[in-house]
């Protein structure tokens, strides 16, 4: 079942509050629709732009997804960001979503800048930073 970008942005909000961030952060995506990237090492928040912006787009597309928020890492297998998005699959993972997420691991899509074919869907875990960002620890 198509869930609606308004429901997604409502369950994006909320994801975003348990994650206690930045709520500038928050009110930007809410009124403006802009999605930050959380830079490392502190993890300020930056707004998608250019390329970036353009290949998140992309995969909302193909997915049916709303991506609410990126963590940006620097890994031995390049520059990866890491997708925080709401699905169409509300029944079967939204709440499974939000407990991962109060437990410090989301399910996401990982885009390598370096390596494109490498991207792919897996469980990342994460820690909030010092600029009320988040910063991927696994």
């Amino acid at each position: 079942m198509k869930i609606s970008i308004e429901e997604k942005k409502i369950e994006a909000i909320e994801r975003m509050k348990l994650l206690e961030i930045y709520i500038e952060t928050i009110q930007q995506f809410d009124k403006e629709g802009y999605v930050s990237i959380s830079e490392p090492p502190f993890g300020a928040f930056f707004w998608a732009e250019d390329e970036s912006l353009k290949l998140i787009k992309a995969f909302e597309e193909r997915s049916d997804a709303l991506v609410y928020l990126v963590i940006r890492s620097y890994t031995e297998f390049g520059k990866l960001d890491n997708y925080l998005f709401v699905s169409d699959y509300k029944d079967e993972e939204w709440k499974n979503d939000r407990n991962d997420l109060s437990n410090g691991m989301v399910f996401s899509y990982v885009y390598n800048y370096d390596i494109p074919e490498f991207s792919e869907f897996g469980t990342i875990g994460f820690k909030p930073t010092l600029a009320a960002g988040l910063v991927r620890v696994w």
